[in-house]
């Protein structure tokens, strides 16, 4: 479980919180000036299907908002908050490490700042002369120079619709691989393309461009997730792969039942907070309909220590994972509701062995592996080609345990 605590959440520094209410004078405040279309209050409403769950523009805005309110109250590491796309994206490799291919072309849908990025280089990878040795993958000689990442990945390709988070890093990518040995296992390029692929729109790419898709942490406010696994499909090679980690269903259980109980006692009724969020058969059944075969799915849960559920919402702002429902409420909630919840998260979310009391977040993670067809792939028998029969086996298996 990843315990958060207040000083490590603040590295020794006020958090947030403190700092507005200390209210320090505006002349020790850094003057950043914000773009007019950056107020959340009046933000177009988004242009997409009526019967769309999220807002996309306003799911931009919040990630824009989160970058620059961190320039304004200088915050001197603006990674400070990405611990838990960081532990995804370091999960979701580790998957990838697992499966014996290389994949020298991959394409990161949503990428973010590169979390998926630094999690390949950082790790282990395989040497070139492995890969000669292997000889599973033929390697261009624009990419000979870069020895590969994890999984083979030689060439990294990020694709997200928010410029700034995407190019937050872009001048300190140098600092964020240690070693000159890891700058030059993969080579990236950033490109800003929305990952909704509203109207029919296409990802920027050929058919068959790419040995590798993968996505951690980005898909789960998009709104045609179906289209989404189409595109992935038509710009994946034969026997591509598609690798996935989205937030599930099962996230934050603990702020959706506080702000459900104290909504009602204050307000007479609720409005959503927090998801919807997609489940694990959700996500099977898209890459089957997708056309993806051998699709596999696990589901992995987090468990994350704060000391209150302000702390949780701070967080949350400042990641850009705010709510972005259509049908959330307009206005503000109230400053009574928000301590209402926040005492009800204490009294019913607390862990028990603790003497100062805290809450303990859950978040889901699903994960999900797909391959494009391919006449090589393991394909099921016939049906009627079996020669044994439920019972047969059934018998067997009495047969064995009694001989034990």
């Amino acid at each position: 479980m990843l315990k958060i605590t207040r000083r490590s959440l603040t590295k020794g520094r006020y958090s947030f919180l403190e700092v507005r209410a200390m209210n320090p004078s505006p002349q020790r405040r850094p003057t950043v000036s914000f773009p007019p279309q950056t107020s959340l209050l009046f933000a177009p409403f988004s242009s997409t299907a009526s019967n769309a769950p999220f807002d996309r523009d306003i799911k931009k805005l919040q990630r824009e908002n989160s970058l620059l309110t961190s320039i304004k109250y200088s915050v001197p590491d603006v990674s400070e908050y990405d611990y838990v796309r960081d532990e995804m994206a370091c999960r979701l490799v580790d998957r990838l490490d697992d499966v014996k291919r290389h994949f020298p072309l991959a394409l990161d849908i949503g990428s973010g700042c590169g979390h998926i990025y630094r999690a390949i280089c950082r790790d282990d990878a395989l040497s070139l002369e492995e890969e000669e040795k292997d000889g599973s993958n033929d390697i261009s000689k624009a990419d000979e120079r870069f020895s590969g990442g994890v999984g083979g990945v030689r060439r990294l390709v990020q694709v997200d619709s928010c410029e700034l988070v995407l190019r937050r890093d872009e001048e300190e990518s140098e600092s964020n691989v240690s070693t000159e040995e890891e700058q030059n296992r993969c080579a990236t390029y950033r490109m800003v393309h929305d990952e909704e692929l509203a109207d029919g729109g296409k990802l920027p790419f050929p058919d068959g461009t790419f040995d590798l898709v993968i996505s951690s942490g980005s898909l789960h406010w998009v709104n045609d997730l179906p289209g989404v696994m189409a595109e992935a499909k038509r710009v994946l090679k034969p026997d591509g792969c598609i690798l996935l980690a989205i937030v599930g269903g099962s996230t934050l259980p603990e702020l959706r039942s506080a702000l459900v109980l104290a909504e009602t006692e204050r307000h007479g009724g609720v409005s959503p907070h927090v998801g919807p969020f997609t489940e694990g058969n959700d996500i099977g059944s898209l890459l089957t309909s997708a056309g993806f075969t051998l699709p596999t799915v696990d589901v992995d849960t987090i468990h994350i220590e704060y000391p209150n559920m302000m702390v949780l919402m701070e967080h949350i702002q400042r990641m850009g994972e705010g709510n972005a429902c259509v049908q959330r409420r307009q206005g503000t909630l109230g400053w009574e509701t928000f301590v209402a919840a926040s005492a009800i998260c204490e009294e019913m979310f607390s862990p028990p062995e603790e003497k100062d009391r805290g809450l303990v977040a859950s978040m889901q993670v699903i994960y999900a592996i797909g391959w494009s067809p391919h006449e090589n792939q393991p394909k099921p028998a016939a049906r009627g080609s079996g020669t044994r029969t439920i019972g047969d086996i059934s018998g067997m298996i009495t047969k064995n345990k009694k001989e034990i």
